[in-house]
Protein backbone atom coordinates (compact mmCIF):
# COMPACT_ATOMS: atom_id res chain seq x y z
CA UNK A 1 0.00 0.00 0.00
CA UNK A 2 2.67 2.57 0.85
CA UNK A 3 4.61 1.91 -2.16
CA UNK A 4 1.26 2.48 -4.53
CA UNK A 5 0.76 5.93 -2.25
CA UNK A 6 4.31 7.01 -3.21
CA UNK A 7 4.11 6.21 -6.76
CA UNK A 8 0.51 7.89 -6.86
CA UNK A 9 2.53 10.86 -5.40
CA UNK A 10 5.06 11.02 -7.67
CA UNK A 11 3.00 11.46 -10.19
CA UNK A 12 0.31 14.02 -9.44
CA UNK A 13 2.74 16.17 -7.16
CA UNK A 14 6.50 17.61 -8.34
CA UNK A 15 9.17 17.13 -5.45
CA UNK A 16 8.98 19.78 -2.99
CA UNK A 17 11.47 22.08 -2.72
CA UNK A 18 14.05 21.62 0.56
CA UNK A 19 12.47 22.92 3.72
CA UNK A 20 9.11 22.44 2.63
CA UNK A 21 6.53 19.85 2.86
CA UNK A 22 4.82 17.36 0.45
CA UNK A 23 1.40 16.99 1.96
CA UNK A 24 -0.67 14.00 1.55
CA UNK A 25 -4.35 14.18 1.79
CA UNK A 26 -6.40 12.63 4.23
CA UNK A 27 -7.32 9.51 0.95
CA UNK A 28 -3.35 9.43 0.35
CA UNK A 29 -2.43 7.58 3.83
CA UNK A 30 -3.42 5.04 6.37
CA UNK A 31 -3.40 6.97 9.65
CA UNK A 32 -6.82 6.72 11.08
CA UNK A 33 -7.80 8.48 14.53
CA UNK A 34 -8.95 5.42 15.57
CA UNK A 35 -5.28 4.51 15.86
CA UNK A 36 -4.53 7.15 18.05
CA UNK A 37 -4.84 7.35 21.72
CA UNK A 38 -7.52 9.39 23.21
CA UNK A 39 -5.18 11.28 25.24
CA UNK A 40 -3.15 12.11 22.23
CA UNK A 41 -6.32 12.97 20.31
CA UNK A 42 -7.94 15.48 23.24
CA UNK A 43 -4.30 17.12 23.17
CA UNK A 44 -4.80 18.10 20.07
CA UNK A 45 -8.23 19.21 19.33
CA UNK A 46 -7.82 21.55 22.58
CA UNK A 47 -4.49 22.71 21.30
CA UNK A 48 -6.26 23.78 17.94
CA UNK A 49 -9.39 24.80 19.70
CA UNK A 50 -7.47 27.41 20.76
CA UNK A 51 -6.20 28.76 17.61
CA UNK A 52 -2.78 26.65 18.38
CA UNK A 53 -0.91 24.41 15.70
CA UNK A 54 -1.14 20.69 16.41
CA UNK A 55 0.41 18.05 14.99
CA UNK A 56 1.76 14.41 15.75
CA UNK A 57 4.65 14.38 14.80
CA UNK A 58 7.64 11.54 14.78
CA UNK A 59 7.17 8.02 15.62
CA UNK A 60 4.07 7.25 16.44
CA UNK A 61 3.27 9.11 13.08
CA UNK A 62 5.93 6.88 10.72
CA UNK A 63 4.99 3.55 12.48
CA UNK A 64 1.26 3.98 11.46
CA UNK A 65 2.01 4.83 7.70
CA UNK A 66 4.33 1.67 8.34
CA UNK A 67 0.75 -0.61 9.54
CA UNK A 68 2.71 -0.50 12.95
CA UNK A 69 0.92 -0.35 16.44
CA UNK A 70 2.67 3.04 17.99
CA UNK A 71 3.35 3.16 21.71
CA UNK A 72 3.66 7.03 22.04
CA UNK A 73 2.75 9.95 20.45
CA UNK A 74 4.43 12.75 20.62
CA UNK A 75 2.59 16.74 19.91
CA UNK A 76 4.46 19.35 18.01
CA UNK A 77 2.59 22.80 17.92
CA UNK A 78 3.80 26.85 17.74
CA UNK A 79 2.04 27.28 21.24
CA UNK A 80 4.90 27.53 24.07
CA UNK A 81 5.41 25.34 26.95
CA UNK A 82 3.98 28.04 29.41
CA UNK A 83 0.88 28.47 27.18
CA UNK A 84 0.77 24.52 26.86
CA UNK A 85 1.15 24.68 30.55
CA UNK A 86 -2.04 27.30 31.12
CA UNK A 87 -3.91 25.37 28.44
CA UNK A 88 -3.62 21.99 30.16
CA UNK A 89 -4.28 21.79 34.45
CA UNK A 90 -2.76 18.26 33.97
CA UNK A 91 0.33 19.29 33.01
CA UNK A 92 4.03 20.46 33.66
CA UNK A 93 6.96 22.16 31.93
CA UNK A 94 9.46 19.99 32.18
CA UNK A 95 13.25 19.88 30.80
CA UNK A 96 16.60 22.46 30.82
CA UNK A 97 18.26 21.30 28.17
CA UNK A 98 15.13 21.23 25.87
CA UNK A 99 12.07 22.55 27.64
CA UNK A 100 8.43 21.36 26.80
CA UNK A 101 5.64 20.56 28.21
CA UNK A 102 4.36 16.91 29.72
CA UNK A 103 0.38 16.84 29.99
CA UNK A 104 -0.17 13.36 31.90
CA UNK A 105 -3.53 11.58 31.83
CA UNK A 106 -3.79 8.47 34.30
CA UNK A 107 -0.44 6.42 33.17
CA UNK A 108 -0.12 8.13 29.78
CA UNK A 109 1.94 10.76 29.48
CA UNK A 110 1.70 12.59 25.85
CA UNK A 111 4.65 14.95 25.29
CA UNK A 112 4.08 18.25 23.67
CA UNK A 113 7.31 20.30 22.14
CA UNK A 114 7.13 23.37 20.46
CA UNK A 115 8.67 23.77 17.46
CA UNK A 116 12.32 24.38 17.08
CA UNK A 117 13.77 27.01 15.07
CA UNK A 118 17.23 27.68 14.23
CA UNK A 119 20.59 28.01 16.14
CA UNK A 120 21.85 31.26 14.40
CA UNK A 121 18.36 33.06 15.77
CA UNK A 122 19.22 32.22 19.49
CA UNK A 123 19.24 35.52 21.27
CA UNK A 124 21.21 34.47 23.95
CA UNK A 125 22.76 31.58 25.97
CA UNK A 126 19.57 30.94 27.53
CA UNK A 127 18.13 29.45 24.09
CA UNK A 128 20.99 27.98 22.63
CA UNK A 129 24.40 26.43 23.89
CA UNK A 130 27.31 23.89 22.45
CA UNK A 131 29.99 22.80 24.21
CA UNK A 132 33.31 23.10 22.41
CA UNK A 133 32.91 19.68 20.69
CA UNK A 134 29.90 20.75 18.71
CA UNK A 135 27.03 18.76 21.58
CA UNK A 136 23.70 20.80 22.29
CA UNK A 137 23.28 21.84 25.45
CA UNK A 138 20.74 24.01 25.66
CA UNK A 139 17.96 24.01 22.41
CA UNK A 140 15.45 26.33 23.10
CA UNK A 141 15.37 28.58 20.07
CA UNK A 142 11.58 28.50 18.70
CA UNK A 143 10.13 28.71 15.30
CA UNK A 144 8.16 27.62 12.52
CA UNK A 145 7.14 24.07 11.50
CA UNK A 146 9.51 24.09 8.64
CA UNK A 147 12.20 25.20 10.74
CA UNK A 148 11.37 22.20 12.98
CA UNK A 149 11.07 19.86 10.26
CA UNK A 150 15.16 20.52 9.73
CA UNK A 151 16.05 20.56 13.17
CA UNK A 152 14.53 16.64 13.58
CA UNK A 153 16.70 13.83 13.32
CA UNK A 154 16.04 11.22 10.21
CA UNK A 155 13.84 12.13 7.30
CA UNK A 156 11.27 9.48 8.24
CA UNK A 157 10.91 11.12 11.87
CA UNK A 158 10.31 14.31 9.81
CA UNK A 159 6.33 13.40 9.07
CA UNK A 160 3.28 15.55 10.74
CA UNK A 161 -0.06 14.47 11.20
CA UNK A 162 -1.88 17.73 10.66
CA UNK A 163 -5.41 17.39 13.35
CA UNK A 164 -6.54 20.06 11.18
CA UNK A 165 -7.85 18.32 8.12
CA UNK A 166 -6.29 15.30 8.74
CA UNK A 167 -3.36 14.92 6.14
CA UNK A 168 0.20 14.11 6.63
CA UNK A 169 3.15 16.81 6.02
CA UNK A 170 6.74 14.98 4.77
CA UNK A 171 9.59 16.78 5.03
CA UNK A 172 12.91 15.94 3.53
CA UNK A 173 11.93 13.13 1.89
CA UNK A 174 10.88 11.28 4.73
CA UNK A 175 7.79 9.37 2.88
CA UNK A 176 10.53 8.37 0.08
CA UNK A 177 12.71 7.09 2.86
CA UNK A 178 9.85 4.91 4.39
CA UNK A 179 9.19 3.51 1.04
CA UNK A 180 12.68 2.43 0.36
CA UNK A 181 13.04 1.51 3.97
CA UNK A 182 16.46 3.83 4.69
CA UNK A 183 17.30 5.48 7.54
CA UNK A 184 18.50 8.81 6.80
CA UNK A 185 19.59 11.76 9.01
CA UNK A 186 18.71 15.57 7.87
CA UNK A 187 21.93 17.65 7.22
CA UNK A 188 25.56 16.86 7.92
CA UNK A 189 25.68 13.24 9.68
CA UNK A 190 28.74 14.23 11.76
CA UNK A 191 27.70 17.67 12.83
CA UNK A 192 24.44 16.17 13.83
CA UNK A 193 25.97 13.33 15.57
CA UNK A 194 28.36 16.14 17.41
CA UNK A 195 25.30 17.75 18.55
CA UNK A 196 23.62 15.16 20.38
CA UNK A 197 26.09 11.57 20.30
CA UNK A 198 22.67 10.07 21.14
CA UNK A 199 21.63 9.57 17.58
CA UNK A 200 23.85 7.35 16.88
CA UNK A 201 22.51 4.69 19.22
CA UNK A 202 19.23 6.08 18.16
CA UNK A 203 20.42 5.09 14.36
CA UNK A 204 20.95 1.97 15.56
CA UNK A 205 17.73 1.33 17.44
CA UNK A 206 15.69 2.23 14.69
CA UNK A 207 17.52 0.39 11.96
CA UNK A 208 16.87 -2.80 14.44
CA UNK A 209 13.30 -1.58 14.97
CA UNK A 210 12.27 -1.10 11.76
CA UNK A 211 14.66 -3.53 9.75
CA UNK A 212 16.01 -0.17 7.80
CA UNK A 213 19.20 -0.05 6.25
CA UNK A 214 21.38 3.39 7.14
CA UNK A 215 22.11 5.03 3.91
CA UNK A 216 26.44 4.81 3.80
CA UNK A 217 26.26 8.96 4.61
CA UNK A 218 24.93 8.72 7.73
CA UNK A 219 26.19 4.93 9.06
CA UNK A 220 30.09 6.24 8.23
CA UNK A 221 30.74 8.44 10.80
CA UNK A 222 29.38 6.67 13.70
CA UNK A 223 32.64 4.66 14.57
CA UNK A 224 35.41 7.50 14.55
CA UNK A 225 33.00 9.36 16.55
CA UNK A 226 30.99 6.46 18.72
CA UNK A 227 33.29 7.69 21.66
CA UNK A 228 31.38 10.92 21.83
CA UNK A 229 28.96 8.96 24.09
CA UNK A 230 31.57 9.27 26.53
CA UNK A 231 29.98 13.33 26.81
CA UNK A 232 26.36 12.05 27.52
CA UNK A 233 25.57 11.34 30.94
CA UNK A 234 25.29 7.82 32.67
CA UNK A 235 21.49 8.40 33.61
CA UNK A 236 20.57 8.69 30.03
CA UNK A 237 22.54 5.92 28.13
CA UNK A 238 20.88 3.85 30.85
CA UNK A 239 17.28 5.07 29.11
CA UNK A 240 18.89 4.60 26.19
CA UNK A 241 20.25 1.01 26.78
CA UNK A 242 16.60 0.02 27.88
CA UNK A 243 14.94 1.20 24.84
CA UNK A 244 17.92 -0.74 22.42
CA UNK A 245 17.42 -4.50 24.95
CA UNK A 246 13.94 -4.33 26.38
CA UNK A 247 11.63 -2.98 23.26
CA UNK A 248 11.42 -6.69 21.27
CA UNK A 249 14.06 -6.24 18.67
CA UNK A 250 17.21 -6.82 21.74
CA UNK A 251 19.33 -9.46 19.25
CA UNK A 252 18.94 -7.02 16.48
CA UNK A 253 20.21 -3.86 18.47
CA UNK A 254 22.96 -5.82 19.42
CA UNK A 255 24.27 -6.61 16.32
CA UNK A 256 23.71 -3.03 15.10
CA UNK A 257 25.67 -1.57 18.40
CA UNK A 258 28.60 -3.85 17.32
CA UNK A 259 28.48 -3.31 13.88
CA UNK A 260 28.69 0.55 14.44
CA UNK A 261 31.48 0.30 17.18
CA UNK A 262 29.13 1.47 19.92
CA UNK A 263 28.49 -1.56 22.15
CA UNK A 264 32.17 -0.91 23.78
CA UNK A 265 31.24 2.41 24.34
CA UNK A 266 28.35 0.98 26.36
CA UNK A 267 29.88 -1.88 28.11
CA UNK A 268 33.66 -1.55 28.08
CA UNK A 269 34.47 -4.69 30.49
CA UNK A 270 32.14 -6.88 28.67
CA UNK A 271 33.56 -5.82 25.01
CA UNK A 272 36.88 -6.50 26.34
CA UNK A 273 35.47 -9.68 27.97
CA UNK A 274 34.31 -10.91 24.97
CA UNK A 275 37.55 -10.22 22.54
CA UNK A 276 39.31 -12.12 25.63
CA UNK A 277 36.68 -15.04 25.43
CA UNK A 278 34.31 -15.06 22.32
CA UNK A 279 32.47 -17.94 23.52
CA UNK A 280 30.41 -15.51 25.74
CA UNK A 281 28.90 -14.39 22.95
CA UNK A 282 26.49 -17.41 22.60
CA UNK A 283 25.46 -16.03 26.36
CA UNK A 284 24.49 -12.48 25.18
CA UNK A 285 23.00 -13.61 21.99
CA UNK A 286 21.18 -16.37 24.15
CA UNK A 287 19.38 -13.99 26.50
CA UNK A 288 18.47 -11.50 23.65
CA UNK A 289 16.43 -14.20 22.01
CA UNK A 290 14.38 -15.06 24.86
CA UNK A 291 13.79 -11.74 26.21
CA UNK A 292 12.06 -10.45 22.33
CA UNK A 293 10.19 -13.56 22.58
CA UNK A 294 8.88 -12.81 25.97
CA UNK A 295 8.32 -8.76 24.70
CA UNK A 296 6.41 -10.92 21.51
CA UNK A 297 4.21 -12.82 24.27
CA UNK A 298 2.99 -9.61 26.48
CA UNK A 299 5.44 -10.48 29.31
CA UNK A 300 7.96 -8.65 31.15
CA UNK A 301 11.71 -8.52 31.59
CA UNK A 302 13.43 -6.64 34.47
CA UNK A 303 16.52 -4.34 34.02
CA UNK A 304 18.40 -6.10 36.57
CA UNK A 305 18.22 -9.70 34.84
CA UNK A 306 18.90 -7.63 31.27
CA UNK A 307 21.90 -6.37 33.17
CA UNK A 308 23.31 -9.51 35.16
CA UNK A 309 23.49 -10.84 31.50
CA UNK A 310 25.32 -7.85 30.24
CA UNK A 311 27.73 -7.85 32.58
CA UNK A 312 28.28 -11.40 33.45
CA UNK A 313 31.12 -11.35 31.22
CA UNK A 314 32.92 -9.23 32.75
CA UNK A 315 32.51 -10.79 36.27
CA UNK A 316 33.71 -13.74 35.20
CA UNK A 317 36.90 -12.50 33.77
CA UNK A 318 37.39 -10.81 36.75
CA UNK A 319 36.87 -13.21 39.28
CA UNK A 320 39.19 -15.49 37.26
CA UNK A 321 42.53 -12.75 37.40
CA UNK A 322 41.49 -12.63 41.32
CA UNK A 323 41.14 -16.82 41.55
CA UNK A 324 44.24 -16.98 39.88
CA UNK A 325 45.89 -14.64 42.17
CA UNK A 326 44.39 -17.01 44.79
CA UNK A 327 41.73 -15.96 46.30
CA UNK A 328 39.17 -17.94 47.07
CA UNK A 329 36.14 -18.02 44.67
CA UNK A 330 33.17 -16.55 47.13
CA UNK A 331 34.73 -13.88 48.26
CA UNK A 332 36.57 -13.76 44.67
CA UNK A 333 33.00 -13.36 42.73
CA UNK A 334 31.68 -10.66 44.91
CA UNK A 335 35.19 -8.49 44.91
CA UNK A 336 34.68 -9.30 41.21
CA UNK A 337 30.95 -8.07 41.29
CA UNK A 338 32.08 -4.68 43.41
CA UNK A 339 34.50 -3.99 40.63
CA UNK A 340 32.56 -4.72 37.85
CA UNK A 341 29.06 -2.77 38.65
CA UNK A 342 31.01 -0.06 40.15
CA UNK A 343 32.92 0.49 36.94
CA UNK A 344 29.83 0.67 34.81
CA UNK A 345 28.09 3.23 36.51
CA UNK A 346 30.73 5.56 34.80
CA UNK A 347 29.15 4.53 31.47
CA UNK A 348 25.40 3.28 31.92
CA UNK A 349 24.23 4.38 35.62
CA UNK A 350 22.07 1.62 36.98
CA UNK A 351 19.98 2.54 39.93
CA UNK A 352 20.24 0.76 43.27
CA UNK A 353 17.02 -1.28 42.58
CA UNK A 354 18.18 -2.96 40.11
CA UNK A 355 21.80 -3.41 41.03
CA UNK A 356 20.63 -5.43 44.41
CA UNK A 357 18.66 -7.97 42.26
CA UNK A 358 21.44 -8.26 40.03
CA UNK A 359 23.82 -9.23 42.48
CA UNK A 360 21.43 -11.69 44.05
CA UNK A 361 20.98 -13.18 40.41
CA UNK A 362 24.80 -13.65 40.26
CA UNK A 363 25.22 -14.77 44.30
CA UNK A 364 22.20 -17.48 43.54
CA UNK A 365 24.45 -19.07 41.08
CA UNK A 366 26.78 -20.65 43.32
CA UNK A 367 23.97 -22.12 45.61
CA UNK A 368 21.84 -23.31 43.12
CA UNK A 369 24.56 -25.23 41.27
CA UNK A 370 26.02 -26.98 44.72
CA UNK A 371 22.15 -27.66 45.95
CA UNK A 372 22.49 -28.59 49.50
CA UNK A 373 20.08 -30.56 50.63
CA UNK A 374 19.25 -28.16 54.25
CA UNK A 375 19.72 -24.94 52.10
CA UNK A 376 16.80 -26.37 49.02
CA UNK A 377 13.66 -24.96 50.20
CA UNK A 378 15.33 -21.66 51.31
CA UNK A 379 16.65 -20.95 47.98
CA UNK A 380 13.26 -22.22 46.54
CA UNK A 381 11.13 -19.82 48.39
CA UNK A 382 13.44 -17.03 47.62
CA UNK A 383 11.65 -13.84 46.04
CA UNK A 384 15.22 -13.77 42.91
CA UNK A 385 14.51 -17.52 42.77
CA UNK A 386 13.29 -17.49 39.41
CA UNK A 387 15.32 -15.10 37.78
CA UNK A 388 18.08 -16.91 39.08
CA UNK A 389 16.75 -20.33 37.81
CA UNK A 390 16.75 -18.44 34.47
CA UNK A 391 19.59 -17.03 34.45
CA UNK A 392 20.51 -20.37 35.44
CA UNK A 393 19.20 -22.02 32.33
CA UNK A 394 20.38 -19.54 30.03
CA UNK A 395 24.26 -20.90 31.03
CA UNK A 396 23.15 -24.63 30.93
CA UNK A 397 21.90 -23.94 27.39
CA UNK A 398 25.01 -22.05 26.05
CA UNK A 399 27.41 -25.05 27.60
CA UNK A 400 28.70 -24.09 30.57
CA UNK A 401 29.31 -26.57 33.03
CA UNK A 402 26.26 -26.21 35.89
CA UNK A 403 26.98 -29.77 37.27
CA UNK A 404 23.27 -30.40 35.67
CA UNK A 405 21.50 -27.85 38.20
CA UNK A 406 19.51 -26.45 35.46
CA UNK A 407 18.03 -29.62 34.66
CA UNK A 408 17.85 -30.58 38.19
CA UNK A 409 15.84 -27.79 39.76
CA UNK A 410 13.33 -27.98 36.35
CA UNK A 411 12.20 -31.40 37.52
CA UNK A 412 12.28 -30.12 41.27
CA UNK A 413 9.43 -27.65 40.41
CA UNK A 414 7.88 -30.24 38.22
CA UNK A 415 7.36 -32.89 41.77
CA UNK A 416 4.67 -32.84 44.21
CA UNK A 417 6.05 -32.11 48.10
CA UNK A 418 6.98 -36.07 48.17
CA UNK A 419 8.88 -36.25 45.43
CA UNK A 420 10.50 -33.05 45.83
CA UNK A 421 11.60 -34.55 49.19
CA UNK A 422 12.65 -37.70 47.66
CA UNK A 423 15.24 -35.43 44.86
CA UNK A 424 16.55 -33.49 47.46
CA UNK A 425 17.08 -36.98 49.78
CA UNK A 426 19.22 -37.93 46.89
CA UNK A 427 21.21 -35.37 47.51
CA UNK A 428 22.83 -36.10 50.74
CA UNK A 429 25.08 -39.32 49.02
CA UNK A 430 24.51 -41.26 52.32
CA UNK A 431 27.00 -44.11 50.42
CA UNK A 432 29.74 -40.88 50.42
CA UNK A 433 28.97 -40.67 54.21
CA UNK A 434 29.34 -43.63 55.28
CA UNK A 435 33.29 -44.36 53.47
CA UNK A 436 34.44 -41.50 55.26
CA UNK A 437 37.86 -42.54 57.14
CA UNK A 438 36.90 -42.61 61.15
CA UNK A 439 39.27 -40.78 62.89
CA UNK A 440 41.74 -43.10 65.28
CA UNK A 441 40.28 -43.13 69.06
CA UNK A 442 43.13 -42.00 71.33
CA UNK A 443 45.04 -44.56 73.27
CA UNK A 444 44.70 -44.02 76.82
CA UNK A 445 48.22 -43.96 79.11
CA UNK A 446 46.25 -46.80 80.94
CA UNK A 447 46.27 -49.83 80.79
CA UNK A 448 43.43 -52.13 79.30
CA UNK A 449 41.96 -54.02 82.23
CA UNK A 450 42.23 -57.29 80.73
CA UNK A 451 46.25 -57.17 80.44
Amino acid sequence: MLKRLIAKLKKSSPAPQAGTARILNRDQHRISRTNISDAALKVLYRLHKANYDAYLVGGGVRDMLLGMEPKDFDVATNAHPEEVRRLFKNSRVVGRRFKLAHVIFGREMIEVATFRGHHDNAEDDNESRKSDSGMLLRDNVYGTIDEDAARRDFTVNALYYNIADFSVHSYEGGMEDLQNRRLRLIGDPETRYKEDPVRMLRAARFAAKLDFTVDKASATPIPRLANLLRNIPASRLFEETLKLFLSGHALASYQQLQQFGLFAELFPQTHAALKANPAYEELLKRAFINSDERIAQGKTLTPAFLYAVLLWPAVQEQMKQLMAQGMPGVPAQHSAASTVVESQLARTAIPKRFTLPMREIWDAQRRLIRRMPKQIEGIYSHPRFRAAYDFLLLREHVGEDVEGAGSWWTRYQQQNPDDQQALVSQLQRPSERSSKPKRPRRRSNNKPRNE
